[in-house]
């Protein structure tokens, strides 16, 4: 099983949305298609409660991220995990605990989840293009 991520420093096509005739616009621009692409991901998973913020995408080649924030009984919570990509399996990191293999089944969980992610970040770009 391997996850494929293409996040928005690779695309191909990037260049012709944006010349790169200024670093600093080009990674300023990077960095909101990233935001777009974790808020297109913190929506696979249903809808997201009031109060709630919810992020999934892919940070780089080897790593997808999920974040979650709310409120509770007045506090702020917040848990993100990483899910580092190896050839010998996915590692999970969660706040600080300790590292962990992640089981058969959430391995196709997750693999479900990023496929489900690049079809629709794909379109979304595909809009874009088609817009411009």
């Amino acid at each position: 099983m391997k996850l494929k991520c293409q996040t928005a420093m690779n695309l191909p096509f990037l260049p012709r949305i944006f010349p790169r005739s200024n670093a600093d616009s080009q990674a300023d621009f990077e960095r909101s298609l990233l935001r777009q692409e974790a808020k297109i991901g913190g929506q696979l998973f249903g809808p997201i409660p009031k109060g709630h913020q919810r992020q999934f995408f892919c940070l780089d080649e080897h790593t997808w991220i999920w974040h979650e924030e709310w409120m509770e009984n007045g506090q702020r919570r917040v848990v993100t995990t990483r899910y580092d990509v190896r050839p010998n399996g996915v590692i999970k990191s969660q706040d600080g605990q300790a590292n962990q293999r992640l089981s058969k089944a959430e391995a196709r969980n997750l693999f479900k989840a990023a496929e489900i992610y690049q079809q629709r970040v794909d379109s979304a770009y595909q809009r874009m293009l088609q817009a411009g």
